[in-house]
């Protein structure tokens, strides 16, 4: 369900015994209300600069960031739970209760690489951020008795920067052979096909203001699949896939695997194909094409991304 105008949500999957999260906060309305704007901060940057020998000055080296941290000021509000003092002071507890619970998140905490996801609704769009959620404190206040209580909570993003809450994504069938020119007989009408006229197989357009990184699933029958980003990439995989077996290829860093079912199948890259981190698509038309071994040209592969922005 989308969410409403300066609102945010906590989500995450359940997990064995620990209790999954849809957790919507940010107005009035759901009595968690924000007391100041969100501050989202990227972390420090780990930089690879090194002195110039017997000189002045610095030569820099590759930077690196850990991410954002998102932190908020959020007021529980339950005074209008009822009118008796000891009956605000429980359902404040309650309340405080839940949120804290949510902010736990002890079911993605115990697995690896498997994040919460916070969306929000910030004029009029829609973003998201990857991560998990951190602190959830009361700040200093004498008010839970009568139905308040504020709480300073954070959530650790695994990147900077936030991505558009809706995913697109394209299907893209099997590369015809190489052909020169046209073979007859030919039946009017004829029309030219070219950049403007009609959309070509594996044509996207991202938007956003950052590269992406883009989910792509391989479904056979086909051998030795490549997967190309056209003047950009080709990720080769020395490997078979059966009619409708599938591997599916994850480059984003709080997944990052590649996988045939549930085994990972990243070793069978082939040299010359680019690191997973560097499978980004930037902003833009972009082409992907498929190409491999397939006789009965059935095979096909899928691209999902989401338009990534450096802030919202």
């Amino acid at each position: 369900m989308p969410l409403n105008e300066g609102e945010w949500r906590l989500s995450y999957s359940a997990n064995g015994v620990h209790p999954g999260a849809s957790f919507i906060f940010g107005t009035w309305k759901s009595r968690y209300y924000l007391l100041d704007d969100v501050e989202i901060k990227d972390q420090d940057i780990t930089d690879g600069d090194t002195p110039l020998p017997r000189e002045d000055g610095l030569r820099h080296g590759q930077d690196f960031s850990t991410g954002a941290t998102l932190t908020f000021e959020i007021g529980v509000d339950t005074v209008d739970a009822s009118p008796a003092l000891r009956e605000r002071h429980g359902a404040n507890l309650d309340a405080v209760s839940r949120i804290k619970q949510a902010w736990d998140a002890r079911a993605v905490r115990d697995l690896t690489a498997t994040p919460a996801v916070l969306s929000t609704m910030q004029g009029g769009r829609e973003r998201r951020w990857y991560g998990r959620p951190r602190k959830c404190e009361k700040a200093a206040s004498k008010l839970t008795r009568q139905g308040y209580t504020p709480l300073v909570a954070s959530f650790t993003a695994s990147h900077t920067g936030s991505f558009s809450e809706v995913e697109q994504s394209i299907r893209v069938d099997m590369a015809p052979p190489p052909h020169r020119g046209i073979k007859g007989p030919l039946t009017a009408p004829l029309m030219m096909v070219g950049e403007g006229a009609v959309r070509t197989p594996g044509e996207i357009v991202v938007a956003g203001n950052r590269p992406s990184w883009p989910v792509i699933t391989i479904v056979g029958p086909i051998a030795q699949p490549t997967c190309e980003l056209v003047g950009r990439w080709k990720l080769k995989l020395n490997l078979s896939l059966k009619a409708g077996e599938r591997v599916v290829i994850d480059p984003r860093p709080w997944v990052r695997t590649v996988k045939r079912g549930s085994a990972s199948v990243a070793g069978l890259i082939t040299r010359g194909s680019p690191l997973l981190e560097d499978l980004l698509i930037p902003p833009g038309r972009q082409d992907f094409v498929l190409r491999g071994t397939d006789v009965t040209a059935t095979s096909y592969m899928t691209v999902a991304w989401r338009d990534a922005w450096a802030y919202m």
